[in-house]
């Protein structure tokens, strides 16, 4: 049975997003803030990013003046494979569901992070589509940010220029430096029409892959914390490396494995893979380093 209504699935491929409330269940809200806030009192402890991925690469990423008085964790790469509260989230609740709705019937998961802003956090995410990190044989990718805590005006929403899927694939990079992000004509065009992605707890975003969106820094009280979990078609077959690698990548969450290849137009210059915690890294002074070869 489908969790949108017809008009709501025309308003994701209209405008390249959606919002939709009560994507989780309180209880499972409660949990998925429960295992946040004990990483948040974890961070304390450290002064630089720590843990370990599937790749090596640090699971948990701190913001520059992060402190144990004043504790600033802005990522945690791969929470599905530490915490059954959020694996279940991505994979068993009404957001998987409606992501069917939207790219199904047979759906994969490719991976997930949290990004938070906690009060007074500085961390702005400028400008960029999310398809030329995560290049596939199609675009019938979706990124869901569920909504961890309320989404407000002042503490750093999601800001979305809509319609922008329809819209030319964009470069993130400036000549050999991988910015990660759109350059400035092109962010300033999508600041002057961007929408905001606000909401209660337990909502969540749906983001067509190929929309420019960014966020400026949380300039509240409140904390805004995502779960933001990427699905694909299950015929969308990927041509990079993960950026967020997880064991959990190709699992099939929705419908069935049919082994099947769908393939698009389009060009554009392989991204460049993180060497550091996250793309926060890269958007803050770019990473002047090798393409991959494959």
């Amino acid at each position: 049975m489908a969790v949108l209504s017809p008009a709501e699935q025309q308003q994701f491929w209209r405008d390249g997003w959606l919002f939709m409330p009560d994507a989780v269940d309180a209880s499972c809200l409660k949990e998925l803030r429960s295992d946040f806030a004990a990483w948040v009192e974890e961070s304390r402890s450290h002064s630089k990013p720590y843990g370990q991925t599937i790749d090596g690469r640090p699971r948990f990423d701190l913001e520059p003046g992060h402190s144990a008085a004043k504790p600033a964790l802005r990522r945690v790469n791969s929470p599905t494979e530490i915490s059954a509260a959020y694996y279940r989230a991505m994979s068993a609740t009404r957001m998987a569901d409606a992501v069917a709705d939207l790219i199904g019937p047979d759906v994969k998961f490719h991976h997930s992070k949290i990004n938070s802003k906690l009060p007074g956090a500085a961390t702005a995410v400028k400008w960029h589509q999310d398809f030329p990190f995560t290049p596939h044989s199609n675009d019938d990718i979706v990124t869901a940010l569920l909504f961890v805590d309320e989404v407000t005006d002042d503490n750093g929403p999601l800001e979305l220029d809509p319609g922008t899927h329809k819209s030319e694939i964009l470069s993130l990079w400036n000549g050999d430096v991988f910015t990660a992000a759109v350059g400035d004509d092109f962010a300033a065009a999508s600041q002057a029409k961007a929408v905001r992605c606000t909401g209660p707890a337990g909502g969540v975003c749906f983001m067509h892959t190929r929309v420019l969106h960014g966020s400026a820094p949380n300039r509240s009280a409140h904390p805004r914390t995502l779960f933001i979990s990427v699905y694909t078609a299950e015929d969308a077959v990927a041509l990079a490396p993960n950026p967020v690698p997880s064991k959990h990548e190709g699992r099939i969450v929705r419908g069935r494995q049919t082994g099947n290849i769908r393939s698009i137009a389009y060009e554009m210059r392989l991204p460049q893979k993180p060497t550091v915690a996250s793309f926060f890294g890269q958007q803050s002074g770019g990473e002047k380093k090798p393409e991959y070869n494959f």
